[in-house]
């Protein structure tokens, strides 16, 4: 599934990233690579979200979070 299907105030996991070079090579920058956890704090399906990773929020634009494939992180 991709990150902009996701539920608010669940946690993914990242599988991968399927964006250009440049703006992927941003991202891990940022802390946002495969394996990351990601956590969706607002998402109302129409443009930009906002998402939790590596204890910093970040906005995320739709087309950004279509090309992230995630899955659903195990629950502790």
């Amino acid at each position: 599934m991709t990150l902009k299907q996701g539920e608010n105030h669940h946690t993914y996991e990242v599988q991968s990233i399927q964006i250009e070079l440049q703006l992927e090579r941003r991202l891990e920058a940022l802390g946002l690579t495969e394996g990351s956890l990601i956590t969706i704090l607002n998402n109302d399906k129409r443009g930009a979200m906002t998402v939790k990773f590596r204890g910093t929020r970040f906005a995320l634009g739709r087309r950004i979070a279509e090309n992230i494939q995630v899955k659903e992180a195990a629950r502790s």
